[in-house]
């Protein structure tokens, strides 16, 4: 505080009544000690010296600049340094303020707080004013013809047909997680069998602690389709040879399990795991998945096109039930020309928790998704030093979409209410409050409960992989999917209809911080919230097509690993436009 008396012309005498100043005494007991204020600073009044008990850096920033104002030759020498620096001090304030207040659980402003109820109760009455037979029109348009026609499967180009040698030993394999974890896993085994020229046995599944599914690949998949695709590329059984097994006192665990670190390359399973396979003829390498890089050459690549889109196809039971559900979808679509849209909805309890984000059930709400993160994670949200930022979460669009919002998004986009809508989902929390509104606004809505009865799925119930495989092949089939968190049944799904579409994904992945703050505006006008999920849906359809990039899976983006541009193409795409 001494360092204030510099501004004075040097007198040391007590500034005169009309200085809102304060000397402070030196070596007397009247000085709170830096940075141990213990109460707020005194008000100025009129004049007089009195003692000033300072809280904080700003309040000492804001003395000194009070003193510094009464005093000309202050003002002349320091006035632009003093406004410098207290915009500093302002910012400064404002972000620690702001960081306290996400510490509180929650974060301030625009798009951080979920008032969708609010805008959808504004813009009800407009969507149903536009209710009507338009859907026919819009699905038949909602992708320009021009982006269409340019990619055709050619795996064939890429992985050549030759008799195969004497296999090198056997690969066994074991596949964790979904339905769509697991492919990865057998695609990646398939192209380590090819390049280590091994014989694969067909992948062990492993009972997965959340998934609780006890299907065993045939289960799945087509296991006879699986061997005889792949018969020209990669030797594969059903199960090892008595002889092996004997080695190992016909348990397969005893063979030893080579631990191979996530995303290795070829060269990694060339110098460390082929020595091992020649040398016991067999390796078991547990767990398998994302155990090869994505970037490998070309050969290995069309390995894994080939099983992922031609040899890998669902069961014999899947695939008679999801073609039923299929024509069934086609037939309510009669509107529409057949074409229907199809939802991955991820608002199931274990999502909500996860997400850490804040709806509109209050405490209720706070309760459930308490006990859900402690039963699933045990302790890890309470964890000393975590902070839980649910505003900050939506604003940053992580936050899955809830029934309503996916509603009023593709009812702005001009999908009304004749349109057949597909909902793949699982348990969604409090699914009669959620899914409500979003009946409201679709009539046509179905599920895989309502498309299917329950005698047909009883074969299912309680194998979740396999009911993932209906809802993925009536989504496969859509005119449009829409994706609305993530995860690895859309990453499959989006390079699968690529593969089938001529190269367009033909989904809508909408950009969630945006509509973050689109739903957080009551009093939006109709006409603006239309024009701005109109433009997010013609920006989906140029984002359509899209090249695989190095880093990037060609389970999503077949092109042009697994594709190739037809010769008479009219239309050239680019990548040039980043990744949403």
């Amino acid at each position: 505080m001494h360092g204030l008396s510099r501004l004075s012309n040097g007198a040391s005498s007590v500034s005169p009544p009309s200085s809102p100043r304060h000397r402070v005494s030196r070596g007397k007991g009247t000085t709170s000690p830096a940075g141990g204020c213990d109460g707020g600073a005194k008000n100025f009044r009129g004049g007089g010296v009195g003692r000033v008990e300072m809280k904080n850096v700003a309040e000492r920033f804001r003395y000194f600049l009070i003193s510094a104002l009464y005093r000309k030759r202050g003002v002349l020498l320091f006035a632009p340094l003093l406004y410098i620096a207290g915009m500093l001090m302002y910012m400064g304030t404002m972000g620690f303020n702001a960081m306290s207040s996400v510490g509180g659980g929650d974060a301030v402003g625009p798009g951080s707080v979920y008032r969708s109820p609010e805008v959808f109760e504004k813009l009800w009455p407009f969507m149903e004013a536009e209710s009507g037979n338009r859907t026919s029109n819009l699905l038949s348009n909602v992708w320009n013809p021009k982006m269409k026609q340019g990619w055709k499967p050619c795996i064939k180009q890429t992985v050549s047909q030759s008799e195969l040698s004497q296999s090198n030993g056997f690969l066994i394999i074991e596949a964790n997680g979904g339905l769509n974890q697991q492919r990865i896993s057998i695609c990646d085994a398939v192209a380590v069998a090819g390049l280590l020229n091994a014989t694969l046995v067909i992948p062990i599944f492993h009972l997965n602690s959340v998934w609780q599914d006890s299907s065993k690949f045939g289960d799945i998949f087509d296991e006879e389709f699986f061997i005889y695709a792949l018969r020209n590329h990669v030797n594969v059984i059903r199960k090892l040879p008595e002889e092996i097994l004997e080695q190992y006192d016909n348990n397969i665990s005893n063979i030893v399990n080579l631990r191979v670190k996530a995303w290795s390359s070829p060269s990694y399973y060339l110098q460390k795991v082929l020595p091992k396979l020649l040398e016991w003829k067999a390796v078991r390498i547990a767990p398998f998945s994302n155990r090869l890089a994505h970037a490998v050459p070309p050969h290995l690549q069309g390995l894994r096109c080939l099983c992922n889109f031609e040899a890998l196809r669902f069961s014999e039971p899947i695939r008679m039930l999801a073609a039923k559900m299929v024509d069934r979808m086609v037939t309510n679509s009669s509107k529409s020309g057949g074409r229907y849209v199809s939802v991955h909805l991820r608002f199931e309890e274990d999502m909500v928790a996860f997400s850490c984000c804040i709806y509109d059930g209050g405490e209720e709400e706070k309760h459930d998704m308490d006990i859900v993160r402690e039963r699933s994670w045990r302790g890890k949200f309470r964890r000393r030093g975590r902070v839980i930022r649910p505003g900050a979460n939506r604003v940053d669009g992580k936050c899955p979409l809830t029934p309503l919002e996916v509603g009023m998004m593709l009812r702005g986009m001009g999908f009304d209410n004749t349109t057949s809508l597909y909902v793949a989902a699982g348990k969604i929390y409090k699914v009669e409050k959620h899914m409500a509104p979003l009946k409201q606004m679709f009539p046509g809505l179905e599920t895989k409960d309502t498309l299917a009865s329950i005698e047909e799925l009883a074969p299912f119930t309680g194998h979740s992989s396999r009911l993932a495989a209906l809802d993925y092949t009536v989504c496969l089939h859509s005119e449009v999917f829409v994706t609305t968190q993530g995860g690895n049944f859309p990453h499959f799904l989006v390079g699968h209809r690529r593969y089938f579409y001529e190269g367009h994904s033909k989904t809508i992945k909408p950009d969630k911080r945006k509509l973050a703050q689109l739903f957080d505006k009551p009093s939006i006008r109709w006409q603006d919230f239309k024009r701005q999920l109109q433009d997010m849906l013609h920006h989906n359809d140029v984002k359509g097509i899209e090249l695989r990039k190095s880093s990037s899976s060609l389970y999503m983006y077949p092109m042009p690993d697994c594709m190739c541009r037809k010769t008479d193409a009219k239309v050239e795409y680019s990548n040039t436009t980043k990744t949403t």
